[in-house]
């Protein structure tokens, strides 16, 4: 986020009781010391957001049209192998077009999945667009789903009943979702208190919301007002409101301001976006500056997205998926050179073959990476507090040519399959890493925005020459830009580029020792 001149300024620390918020390592539900409440829990049970349950119905329709159309067209393909393969193609583009006439027309809308006898009309129609074109493409592809118009009326009720009996039976498993609080989203509102008590009224009064307040803080006069049973609590200035958003795990922050605090807004933009969450900003009042469609809505709630999650909902998963099915390649084909690091690595010198280290990971979380040991089990040094030099005493001949050929990182592949490391992303540091002998943080402003993803074993910093030994303020400042280049153009096609050029890359040993 760019700085902003005469931003909305926060309260003078001397003008009330502060408690800060020091330790990343707090977990939620624990007490925080020197406040006079509890960072709300997180519940351990899976939990499901809007655009999930969205997806999920999407593919179930896929799979169901695409099943249903393969099987009614079986028998009169005979069971020869070349027919039912054709025949199975041909299925999967019906049932493709299908769930893409359903998404035109319904467009997946939860308000329709939640209550889908709201509307019977809409529902008849939207089944009977998606039957014509799905005719439509049987008859092109040469389907033989009818032999004659008796069996296409039948096959359209037919259709029709799975059709709503399939989303009654949704309807209930969302409904019951809801219930135990597993579609619900932990939020946090900023702004005056009394606007924000009366936006959280509003939306406790919608049905099937999906927010969890997790409390109200009120950036002007730095307080946090906790919606639980502990009270409430004063958080320094917004560096403190930002661990307690990490430490419980906020997933969505909503602004109750009004449009004409542009600098209050700007200047609360400029401290959050760090944070891996979506940002919000309440228009509750009686006339909307916007069209309906530029806004998502709680309820009735119109909310203008300011800020979203950088890889979420089905790239989430789409990310997690590329990182199980590669990593499992890539331990597979590579163990038996780890098997021979570890051999070499065993019989130069004493000690444990893995040297495993604190670095921060995801939303500033404490993760523990694995690597090979390259340096002698005495001259170790998992603070990172004094960085590996050229021609490092420290490191063991073994250790000088694993580091150079990135060997080393190897062990992280376990990381990743664990999920506390992605196969790309911005390389993780070390907690007390620095450059003549100031952190990280320190150097660079938001620095802390590259945690909004998970950190990975190559990044496209790595790619573009940026590895090795961070001696100056340039350095560490260039792979912070190009890790924030990488976040906010994130696809699954960077990353498999990036994937791609690593070992390219690694034939340049310039920087590597």
């Amino acid at each position: 986020m760019p700085s902003r001149e005469n931003a909305h300024k926060f309260a003078s620390e001397d003008s009330y009781v502060v408690a800060e918020i020091q330790s990343p390592r707090i977990r939620a539900g624990e007490p925080v010391k020197g406040l006079n409440s509890n960072i709300p829990s997180v519940s351990k049970l899976r939990k499901y957001t809007e655009q999930n349950i969205s997806t999920y119905f999407k593919i179930v329709d896929f799979l169901v049209i695409s099943t249903a159309i393969f099987f009614l067209s079986f028998f009169p393909t005979g069971h020869n192998l070349n027919d039912l393969i054709g025949l199975y193609f041909k299925s999967v583009i019906a049932g493709f077009v299908g769930m893409r006439c359903l998404n035109f027309m319904t467009r997946y809308r939860m308000e329709t999945i939640r209550n889908p006898f709201a509307k019977p009309d809409r529902q008849v129609i939207a089944w009977t667009g998606a039957f014509v074109c799905m005719s439509l493409v049987a008859y092109l592809l040469t389907i033989p789903l009818t032999r004659s118009a008796l069996e296409l009326i039948a096959w359209y009720f037919f259709g029709l009943g799975l059709f709503i009996g399939l989303r009654a039976f949704v309807g209930f498993l969302v409904a019951n979702l809801t219930k135990q609080g597993r579609m619900s989203r932990r939020t946090i509102v900023i702004g005056n208190r009394v606007a924000a008590e009366r936006l959280m009224t509003l939306i406790a009064q919608q049905p099937g919301h999906q927010v969890e307040l997790c409390g109200i803080f009120d950036d002007a006069e730095a307080n946090y007002i906790s919606t639980g049973t502990g009270g409430h609590c004063r958080i320094r200035d917004m560096d403190g409101f930002l661990e307690f958003a990490r430490i419980s795990r906020i997933e969505v922050l909503i602004l109750a301001l009004p449009l004409s605090e542009q600098e209050r807004i700007a200047a609360i933009l400029e401290k959050v976006w760090v944070l891996p969450i979506e940002i919000k900003l309440a228009m509750h009042g009686p006339h909307l500056p916007f069209r309906p469609r530029a806004c998502s809505y709680i309820g009735s709630i119109a909310m203008v997205d300011l800020l979203d999650s950088p890889i979420k909902q089905w790239d989430y998963v789409t990310k997690h998926v590329f990182d199980m099915i590669f990593g499992v390649i890539g331990v597979i084909v590579l163990s038996p050179l780890m098997l021979t690091t570890a051999v070499a690595i065993k019989l130069e010198s004493r000690g444990p073959i893995l040297f495993k280290q604190k670095r921060h990971g995801f939303n500033n979380e404490i993760i523990e990476v694995w690597k090979f040991r390259s340096m002698y089990t005495d001259m170790c040094d998992p603070s990172a507090l004094n960085a590996v030099v050229r021609d490092d005493p420290r490191v063991t001949r073994v250790g000088q040519f694993i580091r150079k050929s990135s060997i080393d990182e190897l062990p992280q592949l376990f990381n990743v399959l664990t999920g506390r490391l992605s196969l790309v992303g911005p390389r993780p540091h070390a907690i007390a890493a620095r450059t003549r002998d100031i952190q990280y943080s320190k150097v660079v402003e938001h620095y802390f925005a590259r945690h909004r993803v998970k950190p990975g074993i190559t990044g496209w910093a790595q790619i573009n020459g940026w590895r090795g030994e961070i001696d100056s303020g340039k350095k560490i400042e260039k792979r912070i830009e190009l890790d924030l280049y990488y976040i906010e153009h994130w696809s699954i096609w960077f990353d498999i580029k990036i994937l791609f050029m690593t070992p390219i890359r690694l034939l340049n040993i310039h920087n590597a020792y």
